[in-house]
């Protein structure tokens, strides 16, 4: 079958069974509520719920879909690649030593593999510290050390970083962007075996309406307890997910911004980015640029596709919820800045769904959220129907945890047949890792929805979060912090529990999953942040990569121990200066 008449059969398919669940679950809890004589009240929490419901069940298909996908491998011979490749390194107050050190490995697996010639390194710094941006020169000296750096690894350095990382990258297209025919763009954090730069490069090579691949990082070097269950979901859950997205987006699939390939012709011609009307958070440049720059990729005719099956593509992760959730907020206002490109011109269809979709992707806390303070409220309407109130959260609650677990087990289930589940230690080891995810995930879940309902309430409000600087290093949250990040999650869990035993005592025991975790916020945060890398805990959250030696992975620490911390030296400007002529 086609690729595009299947991803046409998974798009209805998913649209149809979302909207079934929707309608179903609307017009259900509306009849328990509401009886033969719905007030306004019923109606409102009756169209949230449809809402809700339907991006809940959209979400929970692509993951059954992906669990009944079949598998396929794809094995990374190298070759040298035809066109010639730059790996390109955006960089914002990073740790230069740690960062630089990453593209120090990967440029020795490109020389081991005899491609040298076919891909340099870019780094290209937006860094404001001038203190960071002195450190970034000095490791820059250590990497022009590495084999054949001379000519191939490049560094500089914006004054003004004029429109963040979409800016930083528009910059060096517009400037340097001739002397390639792809690009692989990284994050700072990033991580890419040699095999894997070269099979992206061929994959280019051998489709030229290809104008972007993306892969499905997996997340490496994790510590904390929430750092390595996050880790153990993108390893293990993820490329299900990812499975199934893929079969429904086809050649309109998305783009995350780092760890892809993209053909830098169609993304000169495509992805020159407007700077939308009016004020951050609103306006401005786009936070989230990648998915509109998918978008307009599939606008100009190129095929855009995420492919799970390619292994060897890492990243790093937030450590700890407040880190996540910092970084959540500027992925907040970016997908909310979306529903200026929804009516672009010439827009496929899916591009604008996907559009749509992250911006539902925020909404939905709010949305959730609406829907538990209208059920407190109806509780005070005259005409409350008691016994049928009492019941119909039971019954959501069953269908919100039906939903959220089946694509997991499945997911679970499937593994233990086509043999992942043995790479992650067996099915046993697996299934316990599965259920701490659940656990652990359900635990934090109302904290997350705080924070999310919080980022939207900013931006509507005229509060543009920035981009600010991530900090990537495992350290306990000290409790100081985690109050100080989530004192107004715990204070509303304390009130939402006396104004429910005053006013609503029915809901009390329904609301504890949700107020317990929003009391225990600051608790949860630190405990979570602490290190679960001891040789108990390694039995849970257990991935591939902490189960057998990859190269890259392993040559990454070794250069690490190697570098000491550099000392200032003088690097000539012009080593510094990358320009179409001496790339």
């Amino acid at each position: 079958m086609q690729a595009s008449r299947r991803a046409a059969i998974m798009r209805a398919f998913s649209l149809v069974i979302a909207s079934v669940s929707a309608i179903a679950a609307g017009w259900s809890f509306l009849h328990i509520i509401g009886g033969d004589e719905p007030n306004w009240l019923d109606f409102l929490r009756a169209g949230l719920l449809f809402i809700a419901t339907f991006w809940l069940v959209f979400g929970g298909l692509v993951g059954v879909i992906g669990a009944f996908a079949s598998k396929t491998m794809i094995t990374c011979v190298p070759t040298l690649p035809t066109g010639k490749t730059v790996v390109l390194i955006p960089i914002y107050n990073e740790d230069p030593v740690e960062t630089f050190a990453r593209i120090a490995a990967m440029n020795r697996e490109i020389v081991a593999l005899g491609v040298a010639s076919r891909f340099d390194f870019a780094i290209l710094s937006d860094t404001t510290n001038l203190e960071v941006a002195a450190q970034e020169i000095d490791a820059f000296e250590l990497l022009t050390r590495e084999p054949e750096a001379e000519a191939r690894i490049f560094y500089r350095r914006r004054e003004r970083n004029t429109g963040r990382k979409a800016g930083n990258i528009e910059d060096f297209v517009r400037n340097s962007g001739a002397a390639y025919d792809y690009a692989v763009i990284l994050d700072a954090d990033s991580l890419m075996e040699g095999k894997t730069l070269i099979a992206l490069a061929e994959r280019m090579d051998n489709d030229p309406r290809l104008g972007l691949l993306q892969t499905v990082p997996t997340v490496i070097n994790a510590d904390s307890l929430f750092g390595r269950m996050m880790a153990f979901s993108a390893a293990y859950l993820s490329p299900f997910f990812a499975r199934g997205a893929a079969l429904a987006q086809g050649d309109e699939g998305p783009y995350w911004g780092h760890n892809a390939i993209v053909r830098v012709r169609a993304f000169a011609q495509c992805c020159g980015l407007p700077v939308l009307s009016g004020r951050p958070p609103w306006g401005g440049h786009i936070l989230s640029h990648d998915y509109v720059e998918a978008a307009l990729l599939s606008r100009g005719g190129w095929k855009v596709r995420m492919d799970p099956a390619i292994p060897g593509s890492y990243e790093h992760g937030p450590e700890n919820l407040i880190e996540y959730a910092k970084r959540d907020r500027r992925w907040c206002q970016g997908n909310l800045q979306h529903h200026k490109v929804l009516a672009a011109p010439k827009l496929k269809f899916w591009n604008r769904f996907t559009l749509l979709q992250g911006i539902m992707a925020y909404l939905a806390s709010p949305i959730w959220l609406a829907l538990m303070i209208t059920s407190l409220l109806a509780t005070a309407y005259p005409d409350s129907p008691g016994e049928r109130l009492q019941f119909a959260p039971w019954i959501l609650g069953v269908g919100v945890a039906a939903v959220l677990l089946l694509p997991k087990l499945a997911i679970a289930l499937r593994g233990a047949f086509d043999g992942t589940n043995a790479q992650f230690g067996g099915t046993a080891r697996v299934l316990l890792s599965t259920l701490g995810e659940i656990v652990i995930s359900t635990i934090m879940a109302p904290i997350l929805l705080a924070f999310q309902t919080r980022a939207v309430i900013q931006i509507f409000l005229g509060l543009d979060g920035g981009w600010p600087a991530t900090e990537r290093d495992a350290q306990v949250v000290p409790m100081k912090t985690a109050i100080g990040a989530s004192w107004w999650i715990m204070l509303v869990g304390i009130i939402t529990i006396g104004f429910t035993m005053v006013e609503a005592p029915a809901f009390v025991l329904w609301l504890l999953p949700v107020t317990v975790p929003a009391v225990l916020a600051p608790l949860i945060i630190r405990l979570t942040s602490h290190s679960a890398s001891s040789p108990l805990m390694k039995n849970i959250f257990s991935i591939v990569t902490e189960r057998q030696v990859v190269p890259v992975i392993a040559e990454n620490k070794r250069i690490l121990q190697q570098w000491s911390k550099p000392q200032p030296v003088s690097v000539a400007p012009a080593v510094l200066e990358l320009t179409a002529e001496n790339a």
